[in-house]
């Protein structure tokens, strides 16, 4: 079986680093952008299985990165999970309500974002 490929959206060096060992002791693929026009371009140019995305990003934010990745046909089917230091029901539930896959609270525990990444990613598959 082939490792599944993860494209980590965030303008923070050190969220990036974290969450790239996290995942890549879990098995995982990994590729990191610094932001969301580099994240576009990447996920256009080199297919991966999911995105994590920050919220709160300058130049594009994680929602305008996200509605952009859905009306590219290259990018439209990728699940997205957000990465949010915005942890309350409410918000989680609009980010969501974006098209979201799901949504991991920052600071995430890096024993477990693999496990969390693929709870999320199986409990949205039909």
């Amino acid at each position: 079986m082939c490792a599944q490929r993860l494209l980590i959206v965030d303008d923070e060096d050190d969220i990036r680093e974290i969450a790239q060992l996290s995942m890549e002791i879990g098995g995982w693929e990994v590729s990191c952008a610094r932001s969301g026009t580099e994240g576009l371009r990447m996920a256009a140019d080199h297919p991966v299985d999911v995105i994590l995305l920050d919220v709160m990003m300058p130049d594009l934010d994680g929602p305008q990165t996200l509605q952009r990745l859905r009306s590219d046909p290259k990018t439209s089917r990728i699940p997205v999970i957000f990465l949010t230091a915005k942890a309350q029901i409410a918000e989680q539930r609009q980010l969501q309500s974006l098209g979201a896959r799901g949504v991991i609270a920052k600071p995430f525990d890096p024993m477990a974002l693999a496990g969390e990444v693929t709870r999320i990613i199986e409990a949205a598959e039909p």
